[in-house]
């Protein structure tokens, strides 16, 4: 048997009714499962600098080591022609010899300059790496912290939370599917997540525009599916304002 429009409203209101309470308890979280994936992303980011500053220092160290091969390279060389200056017969060998030893001198010099450059380098990194091992100290001290709190007050909500959602499948399930995905839609596009709300006081309880009272007595009625011309929520009831009873007066 198919549902009548106020059957179709009520249902729509008893799953905005759960659907807000669920959002309630999200909301007491606040920013913190946020601040929590922030943290997080901002570690995961020192880890990568830290990483990439330790394969630099290796490379810099493999060129380290390159250059101090060389040295050793030349200085045997220097000793070799060393030993040939003591065996040659004129000047003009000796002075060859030599240019090739100041060659081999000033390869030495360069190589010994670089290495220096290259360990300062290396210096450098690592003093940037204790740094930044030093903030993800701290951001590891905050993350404890904060994932500590979220949890805690999960914790405290989480039991209801799922009670909630089981009672939003069985609300959910006495909609059919058009009406369903209209009321995911407009939740979706609304920042306090109402999609379905009464005419409070003459107006949209969701923007809050007037409702003229021609189409607040066709809400009334519950005879169709009426949406707020402003926002496009679903005016599923007009509330009822009880006037105030005057007190009369004694006479004393």
């Amino acid at each position: 048997m198919e549902s009548t429009v106020s059957q179709k409203l009520d249902a729509l209101m008893a799953l905005q009714k759960i659907d807000s309470q669920i959002d309630e308890l999200i909301k007491i979280r606040g920013d913190l499962p946020e601040e929590v994936r922030d943290l997080e992303d901002e570690l995961a980011g020192y880890e990568t600098r830290i990483g990439k500053f330790k394969a630099e220092i290796d490379e810099l160290q493999a060129e380290v080591s390159k250059s101090k091969t060389a040295m050793k390279d030349s200085d045997k060389l220097i000793k070799k022609y060393q030993e040939q200056q003591n065996n040659v017969r004129n000047n003009r060998e000796f002075e060859a010899i030599s240019k090739e030893i100041e060659s081999q001198e000033l390869d030495i010099q360069l190589f010994d300059k670089k290495n220096k450059e290259l360990l300062y380098k290396a210096e450098r990194k690592s003093i940037e790496i204790a740094e930044i091992e030093s903030r993800m100290a701290e951001r590891k001290a905050d993350l404890e912290a904060k994932k500590g709190e979220l949890d805690s007050i999960v914790a405290e909500s989480t039991e209801e939370e799922k009670k909630l959602r089981v009672q939003a499948e069985e609300a959910a399930a006495k909609i059919e599917d058009r009406l369903m995905y209209s009321y995911k839609r407009i939740r979706s596009n609304s920042i306090n997540g109402l999609a379905v709300v009464k005419v409070r006081r003459g107006a949209c309880g969701g923007c809050f525009n007037q409702v003229p009272p021609q189409r607040q007595a066709d809400i009334r009625e519950k005879k169709k599916i009426i949406v707020c011309e402003h926002c496009g929520r679903v005016l599923a009831d007009v509330e009822v304002v009880e006037e105030p009873v005057p007190t009369t007066k004694s006479k004393g």
